[in-house]
């Protein structure tokens, strides 16, 4: 295993070398770290030990100091494809014994300070491994080295060994124990190491507890015998990485309709799986930048312009003008799409809401009324991950769902936050997660889903029981968002008294751009940003729903300097299912309903509004009765959708109105057309406070307008993003000049919340606000969305928390 240096060894007491103990942190166990240390030490002819321990990597070397210096500078320069350093500290050791060779030594315990890693997509190697026919592992499911293979989805604690995950059930055959312990073979302390005859199996079942075999749908194994009845039109369960899928034809309408009434996932669009590239490109176009996403080791799915010379069914993703694709991701993938030569859909594995099935057991109850048959393996799955989901915009990749190849990836925090305590964030809601801080990092979950579904909520729990024992973790404060009504908020509360621990909450849309700050790495010492947090909705300070805000920020706290203007959600939560109630409100806020019956009753909307219960719905907005008024640009949104006909009635999944609205939207158009035809909002300033408001008066007149002269649904979708954006930028100008004015000096623009992971918006936010010279910064390593709510919560109470030691307050 090592390799022997005497005459090095007698050199270096001629020369009086020094001893030192290097400790190197971040991510890097379980991804052929310690080989590529012992390889480099050997090119330079050093001894001395190397190991993992619960906080990270830990090597002794005896050498020069010019020898040592040269040794630092290529770890720091040849890192492994999925390793991560964070940092490298050096100490002055005591001398090590008399040792003739560097070596790898067995783990060590201790407290928790290392990276846990997330699983990576099948290298190359490995795939071409289980491909070649005259290899030993020639179609073998479930092959991988230190490169590949799953890392989080199986680990059960620290530090990352084979006994410490679902595969220490399975004993390495000879040939593998042999690769296992060769640090000149990539498969080095791969812990899932596995071949056919020693590691885990797949097998084929019908749900409905009928006998089948393989042989009755492939000449060659289970595995193959899904690729046949996938091309038949069956509906296949499939267990993966990191839980259930369900997979069925791309292109067989009735094959994906079936799907859609099975799962009960009725609109939202399905993710697709391709064999390679090409199938992909002839269904979308494919950038260089997307297709370095695809290819990566996270290999998320990614969101493309449906522009090749192919189509697929509508079902798949009606109302869109992208696909989701991603490709293999094991290579069990590979072999089940090696004979087709089409997409094919590859959705979560779950009734639509959901938590993904991920065992043996669940997956036979409740996926046998929707799968016909299903691919079992006994690798057992120890942490549900969902797929991640990707999209580029504005010229960045950025994350719209963080998920597997992603999670539980720690962010280094900005400078200041040194002191940062060990601490817990609750997240909020929808798209929850939660996020630890520890030794100066914040580690956020991977996308868990809506709390309120208590499948969800009861593995929210399960979650947050693993990551305090894999990181070893006891927090000092607690922090969630200031609803009351969020169950994670209660939970935090119910947390903090039971632990006896500070409970520290946060304002939602403070969070949403301190969380874009920790992104960008805009440290705590630093003057404020102008935040523009665009979503549907969270709680404000006033008691109200906020959810279009203009906020001056720093980590400690804010002011609002502008919003939305308020308008009613007419019956609370139906608004945010029923998008009409959204049009009615802001209509009768805008015109009232005389004016538009007398201007516009020839309209198909104006029929469609007047069939409702006006007189109900008119005494809830005069009495204020179940009708919350709501600053929000996620129900302006919705209103206009529904104004113009798209997703009207009952949105199947959150933010439909708005996506289909974007999909609407002509780029020739956008690109093209006078400026002055995006549709005019103004600025007034609210009764009562005097804040500025966006005022979308103008906007509702000028669209009925277009609605009138028959103008087409993409004519007015584009008008309405570039209307919407022109007045953003203009209204951050004006609070700009205004602070400038007042002796604060805003250099930098803060763009979160869920309404900016619409492309169009945030492009046209981003190019209108650059030519004004602002720095502008957005979120794409945390989603905008509330999946990045938590890593901001974390950042306020840790600011807020260094101030108080330091004596200096906070808000």
């Amino acid at each position: 295993m090592g390799f022997r240096i005497m005459t090095g060894v007698i050199a270096h007491k001629a020369r009086g070398c020094e001893t030192v103990e290097i400790r190197v942190r971040g991510t890097v166990q379980g991804v052929g770290f310690r080989p590529n240390v012992w390889r480099i030490a050997r090119e330079l002819n050093l001894c001395g030990t190397v190991c993992n321990d619960n906080a990270g990597v830990l090597i002794k070397v005896s050498a020069t100091s010019k020898e040592i210096a040269k040794f630092v500078k290529q770890l720091r320069k040849d890192v492994p494809p999925l390793a991560h350093i964070e940092q490298i500290e050096i100490n002055p050791v005591d001398p090590l014994p008399d040792v003739e060779e560097f070596q790898i030594l067995e783990s060590l315990a201790g407290s928790t300070r290392t990276r846990v890693s997330a699983d990576a997509a099948t290298c190359p190697a490995c795939k071409e491994e289980a491909l070649d026919p005259f290899g030993r592992r020639y179609r073998y499911p479930f092959t991988n080295c230190t490169h590949c293979g799953p890392r989080f989805s199986i680990i059960e604690t620290v530090p990352y060994d084979r006994a410490s995950t679902t595969m220490a059930k399975f004993l390495m055959c000879p040939d593998c124990a042999k690769e296992y312990v060769d640090p000149q073979d990539r498969r080095f302390h791969a812990q899932p190491i596995a071949c056919h005859a020693c590691g885990p199996k797949a097998w084929l079942e019908r749900l409905d507890g009928a006998a089948t075999s393989f042989d009755q749908h492939s000449m060659l194994d289970d595995v193959d015998a899904i690729s046949g009845l996938l091309q038949k039109g069956e509906i296949v369960a499939i267990r993966a990485l990191g839980g259930f899928h369900l997979a069925c034809d791309a292109q067989n309408e009735e094959a994906v309709m079936r799907l859609r009434e099975r799962k009960h996932r009725y609109a939202k669009p399905f993710a697709l799986m391709a064999r390679d590239l090409d199938v992909i490109r002839q269904y979308c176009s494919v950038s260089e930048r997307e297709q370095e996403l695809l290819e990566s080791p996270e290999s998320p799915i990614v969101l493309l312009q449906a522009s090749g010379d192919k189509n697929l069914p509508d079902v798949v993703a009606q109302g869109m003008n992208t696909l989701g694709f991603m490709l293999p991701t094991m290579p069990m993938h590979d072999l089940i799409l090696r004979r087709i030569k089409r997409p094919i859909v590859m959705t979560s594995g779950n009734l639509s809401d959901e938590p993904q099935v991920t065992s043996i057991e669940d997956a036979r109850s409740r996926l046998k009324d929707i799968a016909d048959y299903v691919l079992f393996h006994d690798r057992d799955i120890a942490n549900r991950i969902d797929d991640s989901v990707v999209r580029v915009m504005g010229g960045k990749p950025r994350i719209l769902r963080r998920a597997r190849g992603y999670a539980p990836g720690a962010l280094p925090l900005p400078i200041g936050f040194e002191k940062a305590p060990d601490l817990l964030a609750y997240g909020g809601e929808l798209k929850s997660t939660f996020c630890l801080l520890k030794d100066g990092a914040a580690i956020l979950s991977q996308h868990q889903g809506d709390l309120e579904h208590p499948a969800t909520y009861d593995d929210y729990l399960k979650n947050l029981a693993l990551y305090k024992k894999l990181y070893d973790h006891e927090p000092k404060l607690l922090v969630a968002d200031k609803h009351p009504e969020y169950l994670s908020t209660k939970l935090a509360q119910s947390d903090a008294t039971s632990g006896h621990l500070p409970l520290t909450a946060v304002q939602h849309h403070h969070a949403h751009i301190a969380s874009c700050m920790a992104e960008n790495g805009i440290e705590l010492d630093t003057e404020p940003v102008l935040g523009v947090a665009l979503d549907g909705l969270g709680f404000g300070d006033d008691g109200t729903i906020w959810g279009g805000e203009f906020l001056l920020a720093d980590y400690r706290g804010y002011d609002r300097l502008a919003t939305f203007k308020p308008i009613a959600m007419l019956g609370g939560a139906k608004a945010i299912r029923q998008p009409w109630r959204n049009t009615y409100a802001h209509l009768m806020s805008e015109i009232g309903w005389p004016q538009f019956a007398m201007n516009f009753s020839q309209l198909e909307i104006f029929t469609y509004l007047d069939a409702k219960p006006r007189e109900t719905l008119d005494q809830m907005l005069i009495k204020g009765v179940n009708s919350p008024l709501a600053s929000s640009c996620g129900r302006l949104f919705d209103a206009v959708a529904a104004a113009i006909g798209v997703c009207r009635g009952e949105a199947q999944y959150e933010g439909q109105g708005a996506i289909e609205l974007e999909a609407l939207v002509d780029e020739k158009q956008l690109r093209e057309e006078d400026d002055a035809l995006g549709y005019p909002f103004a600025i007034p300033k609210l009764n009562g406070d005097g804040l500025p408001y966006i005022e979308p008066i103008a906007m509702w007149q000028a669209l009925l307008g277009d609605l009138h002269m028959g103008a087409a649904r993409s004519v007015m979708a584009t008008r309405f993003h570039k209307g919407l954006a022109k007045i953003i930028a203009i209204m951050v100008k004006r609070l700009v000049d205004a602070q400038d004015r007042s002796g604060v000096d805003i250099d930098t623009v803060a763009l979160s919340g869920g309404c900016f992971q619409n492309k169009v918006l945030l492009e046209q936010v981003i190019e209108r606000l650059e030519v004004h010279k602002l720095k502008v910064i957005t979120q794409a390593r945390v989603p905008a969305n509330d999946g990045g709510l938590a890593l901001g919560q974390a950042a306020i109470a840790a600011a807020r928390y260094i101030s108080n030691q330091n004596g200096s307050g906070g808000n």
